[in-house]
C-alpha cells in the first residue's frame, strides 16, 4: 500500500467463504512471497470487509489459505486501529476473561455470548515483510483473538458451549444462507 492511501481503495470485493466450507477449518499456510500477489490481496480483504461491514477479515474468509489479516477496529475507548498482519502469531492473550456479543462475517446476520481475554499482542509482519507488533485491548482484543482462530481454522461458535453453543447451532440451521 502506498504511504497515504485509503486502505482498499485499489482492492476488489471478493465472495465471503460461509460456515460449512472445509477452507474456514484448516489452519491457514505462511505467507512465503511479498510481492505484488499479496498486496493486491491485502486490498482486497480491507476491500471485502467495508463492503460487509466488518472490523476484521482474515484471507481464509475469501477462500485463501494463507496466514493474512486486515482489520479497522475500535477499543474499548473508541480509539481506531486500522492494520494487517501477515504470518501473525498471538504473542500475549491474557488479562480479564469478559463475555461479550462476538459475529463473523463468514456466518452473516449472528453473534453469541463468546469469551475472550481482553488483552491481546499479535506479532507478525507487514506486506513488505517488516516486524510488527500490535497490541490490542478490550474490543480490539477480541477481534485480534478472533482473527488469529481464523488461520488457526477455528470460529467463534468453537468457544461456546451448553445453551449459548445450541442456541447458536438452531440459528445457523434456520440461516438463509447455510448450506
Amino acid at each position: 500500500m502506498r504511504h497515504g492511501s485509503i486502505p482498499g481503495a485499489r482492492g476488489r470485493v471478493r465472495p465471503l467463504t460461509l460456515l460449512g466450507d472445509t477452507v474456514l477449518r484448516e489452519p491457514c499456510r505462511e505467507v512465503t512471497g511479498f510481492g505484488p500477489e499479496l498486496a493486491d490481496l491485502v486490498e482486497d480483504l480491507f476491500a471485502t470487509m467495508y463492503a460487509a461491514r466488518g472490523v476484521g477479515l482474515a484471507a481464509n474468509q475469501v477462500g485463501v489459505p494463507l496466514r493474512v489479516f486486515v482489520y479497522d477496529c475500535p477499543d474499548d475507548e473508541d480509539e481506531r486501529h486500522l492494520g494487517h498482519v501477515v504470518n501473525p502469531r498471538l504473542a500475549e492473550a491474557d488479562g480479564v476473561v469478559l463475555r461479550g456479543p462476538e459475529g463473523c462475517l463468514s456466518l452473516p446476520g449472528l453473534e453469541a455470548g463468546t469469551e475472550r481475554y481482553d488483552h491481546a499482542v499479535v506479532e507478525g509482519v507487514t506486506v513488505t515483510g517488516e516486524p510488527v507488533t500490535v497490541h490490542g485491548t478490550g474490543f480490539f482484543a477480541r477481534c485480534l483473538q478472533h482473527e488469529c482462530d481464523h488461520l488457526e481454522g477455528r470460529l467463534y461458535a468453537d468457544h461456546l458451549t451448553g445453551r449459548r453453543r445450541r442456541k447458536l447451532a438452531r440459528q445457523v440451521a434456520r440461516a438463509s444462507w447455510h448450506r
